[in-house]
């Protein structure tokens, strides 16, 4: 496929994985204040990241089956108008219980509407090349920490927290509709209705209940799940880590912000690399660096540290996401890619539910971080040995007589 535009969708993709996620991660940044000036418990409002991921799993594979049948863009352009009103309506919340439901619930349903679908579409829309082009749509999850979280800090300091996630809820709106709007479906190719092996006929006619039984899927949730689960915790609490370690919070934010430009260069790196070495040795390799760095937090204290270990930990969490999109592809083919990336989606969203709740209950408990990174780095070595057991990269096809 030669076609320019398929730089538009990667630009797309790119802007709304941007704003979308960035808008949902930047509760890390709000959670000091809002606890400050509502009294609410920190485990509590991380209540609300682990509802954001729970339904964020459930609408990943929703919206996914979604975008096969209907198309991309009708699920992108839902889920940002939901996205603006998620926000504006949880800037509004006079109780936990409100703040809860409508940001966990609503802000994780609109969120989820964009990554796997784009993710899919991308994959459409490259035969060459595809590791490094979903690799840059998902940079937009890495370029969100150096822009929605800053942004995010600095209307909280000038106004409030309520006002902050109303404007942002507002720009989610000026910012997603118009990108959406541009998304279009990839030129099937002249040959698609031939029906040979391994061809779309093939793809057409593959039981979903047989794609979710393979091996394959299995290990492919399975990491995914588990990789997810590792650094969920540590990215949610990293700035109220280091504020404890005597960081100041604005400065704080800028460590969440190195994590998200490190996470920039690894997905165009580990994208890179993938295209060039094969996916799976790639991913095992990030996953054990990611695992190295999450242990590596136990000896940190001082900001040039932290810089330091935020580069290596963004970079390997970074650079590893967006590859098991190019599994899912290379393992099911692009009729159903959608559904099946969205499936393993809300694996991993599962798994990113666990961390920010953990995480919490061990400083209310413990009033440190440790275990909280014990526990992850041990976590991210089981998603490494679990990497291991990929079948060899074959195409899952129909069984005939």
């Amino acid at each position: 496929m030669n076609s320019s535009y398929r730089w538009v969708i990667v630009g797309a993709g790119a802007l709304m994985s941007c704003v979308a996620l960035g808008a949902m991660f930047s509760l890390a940044i709000f959670q000091v204040p809002i606890a400050a000036d509502t009294g609410w418990s920190h485990a509590g409002i991380a209540a609300a990241m682990t509802l954001n991921f729970l339904v964020m799993g459930l609408g990943a594979f929703a919206w996914g089956a979604a975008s096969d049948r209907f198309g991309v863009r009708i699920v992108v352009l839902v889920g940002a108008l939901l996205l603006g009103l998620a926000l504006v309506l949880a800037s509004r919340a006079g109780s936990l219980l409100q703040f809860q439901l409508t940001y966990g619930i609503l802000v994780g349903l609109a969120a989820s509407a964009f990554f796997a679908p784009m993710m899919a579409a991308t994959t459409a829309w490259f035969e060459e090349g595809r590791g490094l082009a979903v690799s840059l749509v998902s940079a937009g999850m890495g370029v969100a920490p150096m822009t929605v979280s800053p942004f995010a800090r600095y209307l909280i300091s000038a106004y409030d927290w309520r006002f902050a996630m109303m404007v942002i809820g507002i720009m989610a709106w000026a910012l997603l509709i118009p990108a959406a709007l541009l998304v279009q479906s990839a030129p099937v190719p002249a040959d698609a209705g031939a029906s040979s092996e391994g061809g779309p006929t093939e793809e057409k006619s593959l039981p979903l209940g047989r794609i979710f039984r393979s091996p394959q899927f299995i290990v492919l949730g399975a990491t995914f799940f588990a990789c997810c689960a590792a650094h969920s915790g540590p990215i949610f609490h990293m700035v109220s880590y280091a504020t404890i370690c005597g960081v100041t919070p604005m400065v704080a934010v800028s460590i969440y912000s190195v994590e998200g430009l490190a996470g920039l260069g690894g997905r165009l790196l580990y994208g890179t690399l993938a295209d060039r070495l094969g996916v799976k040795p790639v991913l095992v390799a990030g996953l054990l660096v990611q695992a190295a760095a999450l242990a590596t937090y136990l000896l940190v204290s001082e900001l040039g540290q932290f810089y330091a270990l935020a580069v290596i930990f963004g970079s390997a969490y970074g650079g590893v996401m967006p590859l098991y999109a190019v599994l899912a592809r290379e393992y099911f083919g692009q009729r159903v890619i959608g559904t099946v990336f969205g499936a393993a989606s809300m694996l991993s969203s599962i798994g990113m539910a666990a961390g920010p709740l953990i995480g919490g209950w061990i400083f209310d408990t413990f009033a440190n971080y440790s275990w909280l990174f014990i526990g992850s780095s041990m976590v991210g070595l089981g998603a490494a040995a679990i990497a291991l057991a990929f079948p060899p990269m074959q195409r899952l096809r129909m069984q005939t007589a």
